[in-house]
């Protein structure tokens, strides 16, 4: 199992899309850039980008996973708007992402992931929330691109 075969079913280009690509598309970004470093080409963006969550930078970083480089953009900012998997994680998401392929041969998925930013709880209950998040995330992204090799956290 694995090996050469495994790698031809993983696609050339993702896209993960959320809100905001302020909490959500970005942990997905880096996750699946941590596990499958170059074999892909990963991006995210939000249907209306906002600033990095500080929240999202902190639960990625205990695990080893910086995405304070990470700059939202919106659908219309993608430097390449054509990929060969695209991932939604809000249901504005889906609906974008639907108008963005509408003429191309491109694979969509809808993971629905909470939005932890709308807890309103101390900051040790809201960090809980976006690490449940973030453990849910790299659950998904292992199932759906297996690798060989791939880290392990």
């Amino acid at each position: 199992m694995g090996g050469p075969a495994q790698a031809a079913e993983l696609p050339g280009s993702v896209l993960f899309a959320c809100t905001h690509n302020a909490l959500r598309s970005p942990m997905a970004e880096g996750i699946l850039k941590y596990l499958m470093g170059r074999r892909i080409y990963i991006d995210s963006c939000g249907v209306r980008p906002d600033d990095l969550d500080p929240f999202a930078v902190a639960v990625m970083d205990e695990i080893g996973i910086d995405i304070t480089r990470h700059r939202p953009k919106s659908f219309a900012d993608l430097e390449d708007g054509f990929f060969d998997l695209v991932i939604s994680l809000s249901p504005e998401a889906q609906h974008s992402a639907v108008e963005l392929t509408r003429t191309s041969n491109v694979d969509i998925e809808f993971w629905h992931m909470p939005d932890p930013s709308i807890i309103e709880a101390n900051r040790e209950t809201k960090l809980d929330a976006y690490r449940d998040l973030r453990d849910e995330l790299m659950r998904r992204i292992r199932r759906r691109f297996p690798g060989e090799g791939a880290p392990q956290l």
